[in-house]
């Protein structure tokens, strides 16, 4: 009798990051804020480690801020962290950065924002399957409110219909060397994203939106924190995803 082997799974190597300035916290740092007791960006890691899928993190954060970040890694055991390392002078060169020291064996790039503590790993796990089917993905909401295009002296000038939009989260999952193609192409060019689906899309491959959820929110002004936990308890009654593409 011959067993079958299982099939091994291809290493997704996750980027969390968290090298940003925080302009709009007003002097908090956002990262290592606690969230119910926690560090953001550790509950953040912590969320990415709840998938069976993510072989490895890599936590970019500022250069003057790498050894905090390695006590954190040390002080909550966050065993996937497999480096810590400094970012650059804009989110793109950061999340580059990130890519560089994961592990050569990746096949999949999961990029995530260190200020998303609060994303469930069920939508981490998708995002993935997705990307190992389509190349790219991404979770993404449909705006509560609606939206409005305006012109250049700041007048409404359309109405998009808010079943065509999606705010899209993180995590966002490539194929290895999609990403570092596109990554090429961005350093040729010059060009700054602030969004790392826009890279892949420039170069005309599709982004697959899977549903994400409304707890899954970016710490980014101080009335984020007060939302995130009320979220968490949400999450922490079994409320931890509602209903996307309504």
């Amino acid at each position: 009798m011959f067993l079958k082997k299982k099939k091994k799974m291809p290493l997704v190597s996750a980027v969390v990051v968290a090298a940003g300035s925080a302009d709009r916290m007003q002097g908090i740092d956002k990262q290592q804020a606690l969230l119910d007791g926690l560090p953001v960006v550790v509950r953040s890691v912590e969320a990415l480690s709840r998938c069976p899928l993510v072989g490895e993190v890599v936590l970019v954060c500022p250069p003057r801020s790498i050894p905090e970040y390695y006590a954190l890694v040390r002080e909550f055991s966050l065993d996937l962290v497999s480096a810590v390392v400094g970012g650059g002078a804009s989110r793109q060169q950061s999340v580059f950065l990130g890519v560089e020291a994961c592990d050569e064996q990746a096949a999949y790039y999961l990029i995530h924002d260190g200020a998303r503590p609060l994303v469930a790993p069920e939508v981490v796990e998708e995002c993935i399957r997705a990307a190992m089917e389509f190349g790219a993905a991404a979770p993404g909401m449909t705006p509560k409110d609606t939206i409005k295009v305006l012109d250049k002296d700041g007048f409404a000038v359309s109405t998009p219909p808010r079943e065509g939009l999606a705010a899209i989260q993180t995590p966002q999952v490539f194929e290895a060397g999609l990403y570092r193609q596109a990554m090429a192409q961005a350093k040729r060019s010059g060009h700054e994203y602030t969004d790392d689906c826009q890279l892949v899309e420039q170069m005309g491959h599709r982004v697959k939106v899977i549903p994400g959820g409304y707890s899954n929110l970016k710490i980014t002004i101080p009335e984020d924190l007060a939302m995130a936990e009320a979220a968490l308890q949400f999450q922490e009654e079994g409320w931890s995803r509602w209903e996307v593409f309504e």
